[in-house]
């Protein structure tokens, strides 16, 4: 079902989110806050009750671990699904600040 959705990015200021629109209006994101030039905070992820157990979460981290690796960038996992998913994920190890 993730396959379904594609994953948006969007940036305001020091503040952003992977973000997958869903068809009824509602949102699944990861949010995060900006550290530096190359490095973001990751602070919480959510899904909509309805859409639970359909890999939008993972759909959603995965995408903003390839944008790190695609940028040069790193990430701090402060969001309790994002620290699990690197522990789940050693190959993601060099892009942990």
């Amino acid at each position: 079902m993730s396959e379904d959705y594609p994953v948006e990015h969007e940036e305001n200021g020091d503040r952003g989110r992977y973000v997958i629109y869903l068809p009824d209006g509602s949102e699944a994101e990861m949010t995060y806050a900006r550290r530096d030039a190359s490095t973001i905070i990751a602070d919480h992820t959510g899904v909509p009750p309805q859409y639970r157990g359909h890999g939008l979460a993972e759909k959603l981290v995965k995408t903003a671990m390839e944008h790190a690796r695609e940028t040069g960038g790193r990430i701090v996992p402060v969001c309790s699904y994002v620290v699990a998913q690197f522990r789940r994920h050693p190959e993601w190890a060099d892009l942990r600040a």
